[in-house]
């Protein structure tokens, strides 16, 4: 079950889902923990304040690779359109097989400009040294993804409130408030050797 949490802490991340109030993306390093608010020193070095709202879920990433994606699986893929019409993976997140068919499809990515989403199954893989090809397959349609070493595979992972402490790299999306003041009901920590989702 807490694997299944982690994975709904990652796929808010990984799924748009545009809710009720103006959301913001923050990515960084704990500084402070105090009560029920976060301090975070983002990825632009700024400072943000984020209060933690009641029965908030902390969920973990690890770093996974190539070798994970296995034919058959169900993951999501951010990617950049190639000249050729295939996608170049940015971030690939694989999903336990209980949120097989979540979020399935293709669409836009909101998180970096000019790229999609896609959610899907694989279909088929070829793998070589410097990476793999992979086709995706969804409900009305495929799409070719190559993945290189620079793509972020990872994977969710267990995570518990205690890990939630100064140096914990974290990322979230904070709903703000009408003082414009920034609520968090999810929160994901990358373990060790796990880089941020986007």
């Amino acid at each position: 079950m807490r694997s299944l949490a982690a994975a709904c802490v990652v796929l808010g991340l990984t799924v748009a889902a545009q809710a009720q109030s103006p959301t913001t993306r923050i990515r960084g390093e704990v500084e402070k923990v105090e009560a029920d608010t976060l301090t975070i020193k983002t990825v632009d070095s700024a400072s943000a304040k984020v209060a933690l709202a009641p029965g908030y879920a902390v969920g973990g990433v690890v770093k996974a690779s190539v070798a994970d994606i296995k034919k058959g699986g169900f993951i999501g893929v951010g990617a950049r359109p190639q000249a050729d019409g295939s996608l170049l993976a940015v971030q690939v997140f694989i999903f336990p097989e209980a949120m097989r068919g979540t979020g399935e499809g293709h669409r836009p990515w909101s998180v970096l400009p000019e790229s999609t989403m896609t959610n899907a199954t694989v279909a088929e893989t070829v793998t070589r040294v410097d990476g793999a090809n992979i086709v995706l397959s969804y409900p009305g349609g495929e799409q070719k993804v190559t993945i290189t070493a620079d793509a972020n595979i990872i994977m969710a992972a267990p995570a518990q409130v205690s890990d939630l402490a100064a140096g914990a790299q974290v990322a979230l999306t904070a709903n703000r408030q009408p003082d414009g003041s920034l609520v968090t009901s999810r929160i994901t920590i990358a373990k060790a050797g796990a880089q941020l989702p986007l």
